[in-house]
């Protein structure tokens, strides 16, 4: 079975629904994944500077077949989702973004949605589809 390498940009104030996306995928017998993810714990988190902290996401994002971004409306108003965006894009070979909207959404966030290859519902289902087409 095929091994997807993935980053899930998540805010940390909103660990819970990164939490909830990884246990889905988790549980997906038929899905195999690697997590170059950034967690609140991670020690990325003591980068000196933005700059640091952009290349180390950089670094991580590099090894990814799928950058995934939950469309929560709070993304919006995150600062780094457009440095994440932008990291993305800016391989030789950019990293198509897979869009999730968050369950029951009424509001989800536009800058995510613009700039995403594939935007798909919060079932276990749907994301995997999109993960294996965009990879």
């Amino acid at each position: 079975m095929k091994q997807y390498s993935i980053f899930i940009s998540h805010s940390w104030a909103y660990e819970d629904n990164y939490e909830r996306l990884v246990k889905m995928l988790k549980n997906d017998p038929r899905f195999n994944f690697k997590d170059y993810s950034v967690p609140k714990d991670d020690p990325i988190h003591n980068a000196p500077n933005s700059i640091a902290l952009t290349a180390a996401i950089q670094n991580q994002m590099r090894f990814c077949d799928v950058i995934i971004m939950l469309a929560g409306v709070y993304s919006t108003y995150s600062i780094w989702i457009n440095k994440e965006i932008n990291i993305a894009k800016g391989f030789t070979i950019p990293k198509p973004i897979l869009a999730i909207e968050p369950f029951a959404s009424e509001r989800t966030s536009q800058v995510v949605k613009d700039n995403a290859d594939k935007i798909v519902k919060w079932n276990t289902g749907s994301i995997v589809s999109g993960i294996r087409e965009l990879a």
